[in-house]
């Protein structure tokens, strides 16, 4: 037997009252897949493409492009078979996925960053998480449902729209005895919390002559690929890199996106932790360890070529792995995991024994980390290299046009392309 079940419009946050539709990715009939884009929206914050949450047939639209709907109105109707799994309102707090998923090893990317989050600020009670929306809406991507009615609001709550404000009360914070969680919605946003980031917070052990630490944690949203546009799509490493005294974290996995929030919360002095909202819905297996900051690991083996990535791109390096193979190439890929500090013996070993190396970032050419692993690389193992070269996006804004933003990004189908030119 199969059921209807309604689309509500995304309560994305407790100050939104209604959104519009700007345009549906899919028609009805269309088969969709539980983290497959199903509808562009506007709020007074961003233009979104909000994820299916189950799978099944797109029956009906309610609301059509360019009209308005209050939040949680029905904006369209899916039909779901036997044997799909149940659709879930946007916001819900998700206490049964989320142990169906701890039960089945099989945990989306998102709520591996939930269960972080949880479990430490149960473990200890100096840890506190606020940001926009992050407590009553549960986050604009469905991140932090339910921390705020288990903590409640002296531990998790929601600010103004004010990212300067916000970094600075995380640093106050974390230098009166706390340990802040803090979100700032878009990576873009992070230039606002410049002065209390850079001047502040990551000076303050070395001004205090090492006597005190600021353990603050700023995660963010970051990456293309979703639709959002120019201004909401930045990756702001390169912003950050040359900052002395600050860590900047990007997994690519579930289970790193969990054991890595845990790290950095634990850490003593400001960490940045970047999430790629491309990964939101990426499912793996998730333990309960905590993984050491500025170790990389090696993803797949390889012989021919190391490819060094991040966050998403480490799942498009793997996918261009598989396709090389069929052209008799074996690619090596390693996953950073921390951009700062840089596992250079990882990468130096991996190079030792393929004697090429890719650098494939989701950034400019120009400034960009890929830059710094290929000086590192050169400066203390020329002897080993046959070739060694950067994939990264053009020195241009994003575009928001869908094909000219899918032609910008760095994914498999250019690596591969890329590899086998220089590989002839």
């Amino acid at each position: 037997m199969s059921e209807l079940v309604d689309i509500g419009m995304p309560r994305l946050s407790d100050s939104m009252e209604e959104a519009t539709v700007l345009a549906w990715l899919r028609r009805p009939g269309d088969r969709v897949t539980r983290g497959d884009g199903l509808v562009e929206v506007e709020t007074d914050k961003a233009t979104i493409v909000y994820e299916a949450e189950t799978d099944g047939i797109l029956e009906e639209i309610v609301v059509r492009e360019g009209d308005t709907a209050s939040l949680g109105a029905v904006i369209a109707r899916l039909r779901v078979g036997d044997g799909a799994p149940s659709a879930e309102q946007p916001g819900a707090s998700g206490p049964v996925r989320e142990q169906q998923q701890r039960s089945s090893g099989d945990v989306e990317f998102r709520d591996a960053i939930r269960q972080a989050l949880d479990e430490e600020l149960e473990r200890d009670a100096r840890v506190i998480l606020f940001g926009e929306d992050v407590a009553a809406a549960g986050g604009v991507f469905a991140v932090t449902p339910g921390l705020h009615e288990k903590y409640g609001s002296e531990r998790v709550f929601d600010t103004p729209i004010s990212e300067l404000a916000m970094t600075g009360a995380a640093y106050g914070a974390a230098i009166t005895g706390k340990r802040p969680v803090l979100e700032i919605m878009f990576g873009d946003f992070l230039a606002l919390s410049m002065d209390s980031l850079i001047n502040q917070a990551t000076k303050y052990w070395f001004l205090s002559g090492g006597r005190y630490s600021c353990p603050l944690v700023i995660r963010s949203v970051v990456g293309a690929g979703g639709r959002f546009g120019a201004i909401h799509s930045q990756m702001p490493i390169s912003w950050l890199i040359g900052i002395t005294g600050l860590k900047i974290v990007a997994p690519a996995t579930a289970s790193d996106a969990k054991g890595l929030l845990k790290a950095a919360i634990r850490d003593d002095n400001p960490v940045v932790f970047l999430e790629h909202k491309r990964l939101y819905s990426l499912k793996g297996d998730v333990g309960d360890g905590v993984v050491e900051l500025g170790r990389a690991r090696v993803a797949r083996e390889g012989s021919d070529v190391t490819l060094v990535s991040a966050m998403k791109g480490v799942n498009d390096c793997l996918a261009a792995a598989e396709q090389l193979t069929e052209h008799g190439i074996d690619a090596e890929v390693v996953d950073l995991r921390t951009i700062r500090p840089l596992d250079a013996e990882t990468i130096l070993g991996s190079v030792a024994k393929t004697n090429r190396i890719v650098a494939v970032e989701e950034g400019p050419l120009t400034g960009g980390w890929a830059g710094e692993v290929l000086a590192c690389v050169t400066e203390q193992a020329l002897g080993d290299l046959d070739d060694a070269w950067r994939i990264a996006t053009p020195n241009t804004p994003i575009p928001y046009s869908p094909p000219l933003e899918d032609a910008f990004l760095p994914g498999a189908d250019r690596i591969v392309a890329e590899i086998r030119r220089r590989l002839r």
